[in-house]
C-alpha cells in the first residue's frame, strides 16, 4: 500500500512540473547601467575624435614631414634651419654655416659668447660681444687676409703687424711706452711728422744707419738742453747751398795784461767742405795745415 501511494505522488507531481511553463534567466545589462554605458561610450567618441583633430591641427601648424619639422630639415649633414632660429638654452653645435650666398646673423639682448673648453672642460679661449664692447680671451690673436697672409698677431711675448703699412689717424698721435721697433716711419702725404718725448728722452738706433728726408719741406730739431751729433768712426756731412750759424758768442777784445793768454782756434774749410781747426795766429794759418784737406 506505500510503494503504491509513493507512487501515485511521484506521479501527481511530475505532472504538475510538465504542466508549468520553464523560467528563462536574461544575461546582460539592463536600465540604468546601460545608459551610462552608453554614455561613457559616446564620450570616449568624442574624445577620440576631439584628440585626433588636435593631432592634425598640429602637424598642420608645426609643418611635420618626413624630412623635419617647420623650418628644421634633418639631412645627412645634421640640422638645417631656414628663416629665423631662437634658442632659449644653450647651443652645442661642432659647425654653424649659413646657406651659400648667405649672410649668418648671430643677435641677442645681453651678449654673444663663444667659448672654447679643453678635454677638463676649462675655459681656453673666449670670445664676448656685448653692449659695452667686445672682449676676446686667450692665449694667441690672429687676423689674416683673404690669401693666408697675417696682418695683425699678439701674444703674450709681442704684437706683429704683418700689413704693409701701418696707419694711425688720431689727433695725438700714437702713444708709446717702451721701444718701437719698425724699419720706416712716415707721416700722411701734406702732413707733419713729429717725433716727442715730453718728459724723458728719443733714442733712434740702427745698425746700418738712419735716413731722416723731408722731400718737401723742413726738417727741424728743438731741445731745451745741448743738441749733439757724433760719429764714432766716420765723419758727419752737411749739405747745403748755405750754412748758417746763428746766435754765436762774439769775443771782446780786452787790454793787454789784464786776462790770461787762452789758445784761440780758427776754422778752416777745405774745398771738398771738410773743416778742421787751426791755432790761430796773427794772420791764417789755414794754410800751414793744409795737409788735412788731402
Amino acid at each position: 500500500m506505500l510503494d503504491s501511494e509513493c507512487i501515485e505522488q511521484c506521479t501527481h507531481r511530475n505532472n504538475v512540473q510538465s504542466s508549468e511553463k520553464p523560467h528563462v534567466y536574461k544575461v546582460g545589462i539592463y536600465g540604468w547601467r546601460k545608459r551610462c554605458l552608453y554614455f561613457f561610450v559616446l564620450l570616449l567618441m568624442i574624445l577620440i575624435l576631439v584628440n585626433l583633430a588636435l593631432t592634425i591641427w598640429i602637424v598642420k601648424v608645426m609643418n611635420f614631414t618626413i624630412d623635419g619639422m617647420g623650418n628644421l630639415r634633418i639631412t645627412e649633414k645634421g640640422l638645417k634651419l631656414e628663416g629665423d632660429s631662437e634658442f632659449l638654452q644653450p647651443l652645442y653645435a661642432k659647425e654653424i654655416q649659413s646657406r651659400p650666398g648667405s649672410p649668418l646673423f648671430l643677435q641677442s639682448s645681453k651678449n654673444v659668447s663663444v667659448n672654447i673648453l679643453n678635454g677638463k672642460n676649462q675655459l681656453v679661449t673666449q670670445l664676448i660681444a656685448g653692449s659695452s664692447g667686445v672682449r676676446a680671451q686667450g692665449k694667441m690673436l690672429e687676423v689674416k687676409s683673404s690669401t693666408g697672409k697675417l696682418l695683425f698677431s699678439a701674444d703674450d711675448q709681442e704684437v706683429v703687424v704683418g700689413a704693409e703699412r701701418l696707419r694711425v689717424t688720431g689727433a695725438e698721435g700714437a702713444v708709446f711706452t717702451n721701444s718701437v721697433e719698425t724699419p720706416h716711419v712716415r707721416a700722411e702725404p701734406f702732413k707733419e711728422l713729429r717725433l716727442e718725448s715730453p718728459t724723458r728722452s728719443l733714442y733712434m738706433e740702427a745698425p746700418k744707419g738712419i735716413q731722416i728726408l723731408a722731400e718737401a719741406g723742413d726738417i727741424q730739431a728743438t731741445c731745451r738742453s745741448d743738441l749733439r751729433l757724433e760719429s764714432k768712426d766716420g765723419e758727419i756731412t752737411l749739405d747745403a747751398r748755405r750754412i748758417r750759424l746763428l746766435r754765436l758768442p762774439e769775443g771782446k777784445a780786452s787790454p793787454s795784461g789784464t786776462t790770461t793768454r787762452q789758445t784761440v782756434y780758427e776754422v778752416c774749410v777745405c774745398p771738398n767742405g771738410k773743416l778742421f781747426l787751426s791755432q790761430a795766429g796773427t794772420g791764417s794759418t789755414c794754410q800751414i795745415s793744409n795737409n788735412v784737406c788731402l
